[in-house]
């Protein structure tokens, strides 16, 4: 399984999202310096869920990433994160 599919995969069962867009924007840093050139590296993500009600954006965030605490610490080398509860305007 490609890393697009294990973050989707991760959290469609932690979270239960009712929409979630996973965004792989390697290509854009492809060749920079800090850019560890796997195609696989740099991921744009926006997630609704029940999960994130009444929870701070630094909850959210670290919800986020106990889900996906085999991934980001080697594997990923940037991760933008917009998490929401349904409802809240997106920004």
């Amino acid at each position: 399984m490609d890393m697009d599919q294990t973050i989707r995969e991760k959290l469609m069962i932690g979270f239960k999202p009712t929409r979630l867009d996973v965004i792989n924007e390697s290509e854009l840093h492809a060749g920079h310096r800090s850019s560890p050139g796997t195609g696989h590296s740099h991921y744009r993500v926006l997630i609704i869920s029940d999960a994130f009600d009444g929870k701070s954006r630094v909850d959210r965030h670290r919800m986020v990433n106990e889900i996906l605490s085999e991934e980001l610490p080697d594997k990923i080398h940037a991760f933008a994160l917009n998490a929401y509860a349904p409802g809240e305007k997106i920004s």
